[in-house]
């Protein structure tokens, strides 16, 4: 089980150099995630992907349940209609179509949820706007302690913004 820490640098010198630092305490590079204003050079930098900056994940989520839900009520209409002449059952009826309407309400909601700003970084938003750089860390439980202590040593001008204490599965 990882934690994922948050720590906002103030400039990119710094972002590489508390990165490097990280590489040398056995963080992977995976591990590693960084937002920046959409106009900042990145390069050198692991950059936060779109799972972790939009609330993609939440939104298809939610688009699986409700289609799930309009599919099969879809299908139970379609079996009271009986407009197929001989139907299929309408167990099977129900069950397709509550999987289509599941399929097509992920790939629906998802389509805006990536747009939508992750709720975990927006409280982020003004610094990074500012030309902070966001650094999320995912570390092992174990670990926190050590890697909190090792960035507030090394880098005096990175400041701890939070640790949250799960990472979803699919950041």
């Amino acid at each position: 089980m990882r934690r994922r820490l948050y720590w906002l640098l103030p400039d990119l010198v710094s972002a590489r150099r508390t990165m490097d630092d990280l590489l040398l305490a056995r963080i992977a590079e995976e591990h590693l995630h960084f937002v920046g204003r959409e106009s900042a050079d990145m390069s050198g930098l692991h950059v936060a992907n779109v799972l972790q900056t939009s609330d993609v994940v939440k939104a298809a989520e939610w688009g699986v349940g409700i289609g799930a839900v309009l599919g099969a009520a879809t299908g139970v209409s379609l079996g009271w209609l009986d407009l197929f002449g001989a139907a299929p059952p309408s167990a099977v009826l129900v069950v397709v179509m509550g999987i289509a309407g599941a399929l097509f309400g992920a790939w629906a909601s998802s389509m805006i949820g990536v747009s939508v700003p992750s709720e975990r970084i927006k409280r982020f938003a003004p610094a990074v706007e500012a030309g902070q750089i966001l650094m999320m860390v995912d570390v092992p439980r174990s670990r926190v302690e050590e890697i909190e202590q090792r960035l507030k040593s090394l880098h005096p001008e990175a400041h701890l913004e939070g640790l949250e204490p799960n990472i979803p599965a699919f950041p």
